[in-house]
C-alpha cells in the first residue's frame, strides 16, 4: 500500500545519526578493552610482583563512564534498552504509536534535563579543578563525556520521536527510525532458527558422514 510519504528525509537523518552513534560505541569498545588490559596488568603487578600499576584504579574509575553512556544512543536506536511492554505488547496500528509517541517525549523531556544538569556538572568540576585522590586525574573530562553522550542520545530521541509521529499520521507506512522491538515469540523463532541453521550448515558432506 502507497503511503504517499517516502520518508527519504527521515531517512537520510536517522543513517547520518547512526554513523555518529556507531563512533561513539566503538570508542567505548576501545575503552572497554584498554581497561581490560589495565585491570589485568593492575592484578598481575599486584599478585606476581607486588607492583600495582600507579593511579589504575583511578584511572579505570574515570574511564568506566566512557563505555557506559557513549552507547546510549546506539543502544535506542537498536532498541536495546529495557522495556516495560506489558500494555504495548497488545497494541497495533495507530494507538500503539501514540502511546510510544508520548513514552518517547517523556523521555526526550527527562534526557534533556539530564544533560543540562550534567554539563553544569562537568563546567563545575573543571572549575574547582577536581581531581582522583590518588593519581590526581583530572575529573572534568570524565564528566564532561555524560553531557556529550546523553546529548546525542536526545538527538536520538528526537528522530525517534519524528518517526513515530510520522506513524501516527501514516499507521501504514513502514517504521522507519524508529526501534523495532521483537516479541518474546519472535526473540525465540529467530534464535530457534539460527540453531537449526547451524546444525543443517554442519550436518552436510564435509562433516565426511
Amino acid at each position: 500500500m502507497s503511503t504517499g510519504d517516502d520518508g527519504s528525509f527521515l531517512l537520510a537523518v536517522d543513517r547520518a545519526l547512526g554513523r555518529v552513534e556507531n563512533l561513539f560505541n566503538d570508542i567505548g569498545g576501545l575503552f572497554i578493552f584498554a581497561l581490560m588490559w589495565l585491570t589485568m596488568a593492575e592484578v598481575l603487578g599486584r599478585r606476581l610482583f607486588n607492583s600495582p600499576v600507579p593511579g589504575a584504579i583511578d584511572y579505570i574509575e574515570v574511564g568506566m563512564v566512557v563505555f557506559a553512556f557513549m552507547g546510549a544512543a546506539f543502544c535506542q536506536r537498536q532498541g536495546g534498552h529495557v522495556r516495560m511492554d506489558l500494555v504495548v505488547a497488545n497494541l497495533k496500528g495507530r494507538l500503539l504509536w501514540v502511546v510510544e509517541s508520548v513514552a518517547v517525549l517523556v523521555a526526550v523531556v527527562y534526557v534533556g534535563i539530564i544533560v543540562w544538569a550534567s554539563a553544569q556538572d562537568a563546567w563545575r568540576s573543571y572549575s574547582l579543578g577536581d581531581e582522583t585522590l590518588d593519581a590526581h586525574v583530572a575529573v572534568w573530562p570524565s564528566k564532561l563525556v555524560v553531557p556529550i553522550a546523553l546529548a546525542l542520545l536526545e538527538l536520538r530521541l528526537l528522530v525517534n520521536l519524528w518517526g513515530y509521529l510520522r506513524l501516527v499520521v501514516l499507521p501504514d507506512a513502514p517504521p522507519w527510525a524508529v526501534p523495532v522491538v521483537k516479541h518474546v515469540e519472535d526473540v525465540a523463532q529467530d534464535q530457534i532458527r539460527e540453531v537449526l541453521g547451524r546444525i543443517d550448515g554442519g550436518s552436510g558432506p564435509a562433516n565426511g558422514r
